[in-house]
């Protein structure tokens, strides 16, 4: 009998990835207003630089034990407690200026005050564009009543509390909010998952596991048994290894999940 359901944050029940793509447009859309560019080939140069330029930092491995993309490295101030926390907030102005502007001289555009000006308005252009999928509070509503509910999110604790914060109808549902950057390790390290066990006083085959990342998600709820649901919304390639007990492709899909349990 399902007591408890887990659900992951960013592309299960926020839109991030609409989000991270909306901000990225308009940010490069104001470039047009100075420059001949198309706006679609500077993200993607952006996106590339930012990339690059993230792996060479030192605090590269604590960022993917914690979940933290190169993306939310463009918005987030990293503010939380813990030295490696605080190398990535003397780190990020610097490397949010340098993601903006080498993406810039990668399209012929050798403009570092411009590259400065861009990199402060995407942080502004992502705090304007919060986005969540059609059926999330509605699938919330009718879960709140009968089970226990618990957001498990990678990431920096402030960054991900700026999310519930521009969202703020989310975190209510929740008896738990379990942060991996304020835990100590991410999805899909087991420890994680047993800490949401321990708060629920359940058992593994008492919870379900609702997240979008088979490589964090799925894969983390398996190392201790909790049945998991992927939801696979882009219709994603299925991992030869890690198969979820479940796969849907809406989240109103969990209801006949739950009552066939």
């Amino acid at each position: 009998m399902v007591k408890a359901i887990f659900f992951d944050l960013d592309d299960t029940l926020l839109w991030d990835k609409k989000s991270v793509a909306t901000a990225f447009r308009k940010t490069c859309e104001r470039v047009t207003n100075t420059y001949d560019i198309d706006p679609s080939k500077l993200e993607e140069a952006v996106r590339f630089e930012a990339s690059e330029l993230y792996a060479t930092y030192e605090t590269f491995d604590y960022t993917k034990m914690i979940g933290i993309n190169p993306f939310e490295g463009l918005w987030g101030t990293f503010d939380d407690e813990g030295e490696s926390f605080q190398k990535m907030k003397e780190l990020v102005p610097g490397y949010r200026r340098d993601a903006w502007t080498n993406g810039l001289k990668k399209m012929g555009i050798d403009d570092a005050n411009l590259g400065s000006e861009l990199a402060e308005l995407f942080i502004e252009e992502r705090k304007k564009s919060p986005f969540l999928y059609e059926e999330t509070f509605s699938v919330l509503d009718r879960l709140k009543k009968d089970y226990q509910l618990v957001l498990i999110t990678n990431g920096s604790p402030s960054l991900q509390q700026t999310k519930l914060e521009i969202t703020p109808e989310i975190a209510p549902y929740f008896e738990h909010v379990i942060i991996s950057g304020g835990f100590g390790v991410g999805k899909p390290n087991r420890t994680i998952f047993e800490h949401a066990l321990a708060l629920c006083n359940i058992e593994p085959g008492e919870a379900l596991m609702v997240g979008d990342n088979l490589m964090t998600d799925i894969l983390g709820a398996s190392y201790v048994g909790i049945p998991s649901v992927w939801i696979n919304r882009e219709n994603n390639k299925a991992h030869e290894e890690i198969i979820p007990t479940y796969e849907i492709k809406d989240l109103n899909e969990l209801f006949s999940i739950i009552e066939n349990k």
